[in-house]
């Protein structure tokens, strides 16, 4: 008997013409580490009195489709990722390609997702896949990786591959080692770690309907926060946090074969910390941030990726 084994699995991806219906073609083999995707009906219990003590047959509540995925940082397929969270990017060049997210969108693409465990057979089709946040961390040494919330329409269980045989992408992957971390153009030193959360803040669209899923799901205001955890070695960030003045913060990641990432904050605005010595160690300030709309570009982030991938 065949059992399911995490390292058989795989997944497809494609974007969706109509919300909510998968495509016939256009599917990406995605590289993931993990994935929580999944669909889940609970069962309410009988309230009714009168039949003795033993409970009347349970009843179905509505369907609720989400996870996490989690996928490595890498110069093509996060590409994808970037999209489902920002909407479509503004291309340029002639390869290599720079493909620029912006944040501000009130248009996200809508998904449908493919895991597969072909051993059992077992492949679950997720329709209507919207990206409710991306966040990521950035540490010393590691694997570079990041987490995809989604918000699903529902789940379709199949014996059978709909996604047929999808390309697969050239993994060309970014590392920690490949970071680097500036503030208004400069390098910022003394950086331990920091941690960035993109938030859609999805409203789920929860009419009434025979089959118990959503009729869709709408970006509302976004939200744009993380974390850096510095070496207290200078005044500088303290200071801005004291002003209340804004920072332009960008981590960028480039590969010796040309292609990279930069994720630009525009507007990065840093809460006053408590410097506490905790011990002989170094000391350690954490900064909170939260990130604005900026004035000049006007928006609050903006995402740039440069690959051979021409179009996504």
């Amino acid at each position: 008997m065949a059992r399911a084994q995490g390292a058989r699995a795989q997944m497809a991806l494609a974007y969706e013409t109509v919300y909510g219906t998968p495509p016939l073609s256009g599917f990406t083999k995605m590289p993931f580490a993990s994935t929580s995707l999944g669909s889940e009906q609970p069962l309410l219990n009988s309230e009714l009195l009168g039949y003795g003590r033993d409970p009347l047959a349970p009843i179905k509540d509505a369907v609720t489709a989400d996870g996490d995925v989690m996928v490595p940082i890498d110069a093509e397929a996060f590409g994808f990722w970037l999209k489902a969270a920002f909407g479509d990017p503004i291309t340029s060049g002639v390869g290599p390609y720079t493909h620029e997210f912006r944040s501000g969108s009130w248009t996200l693409p809508s998904m449908s997702i493919e895991t597969g465990m072909p051993e059992v057979p077992r492949f679950a089709m997720y329709s209507g896949c919207v990206l409710d946040q991306l966040s990521w961390q950035v540490q010393r040494s590691g694997l570079l990786t990041a987490t995809a919330r989604l918000v699903a329409q529902g789940e379709t269980i199949a014996i059978t591959t709909s996604a047929g045989t999808p390309p697969e992408l050239g993994l060309k992957r970014f590392g920690h080692f490949n970071g680097a971390i500036s503030r208004n153009g400069t390098a910022l030193g003394n950086v331990v770690s920091a941690e960035i959360t993109y938030a859609n803040n999805l409203d789920r669209i929860e009419t009434i309907r025979s089959d118990g899923k959503i009729d869709g799901a709408d970006p509302s205001i976004a939200a744009l926060t993380g974390r850096i955890e510095v070496r207290f070695a200078d005044s500088t960030l303290v200071t801005q946090a004291i002003n209340g003045d804004p920072c332009e913060i960008s981590f960028a990641y480039v590969l010796p074969s040309g292609d990279s990432f930069t994720f630009t904050v525009h507007a990065v605005y840093l809460p006053r910390p408590r410097i506490e010595i905790s011990g002989p160690q170094g000391v350690q300030a954490t900064f909170d941030w939260q990130a604005a709309k900026a004035t000049s570009p006007a928006r609050m982030c903006t995402a740039t990726l440069i690959n051979d991938i021409e179009a996504y």
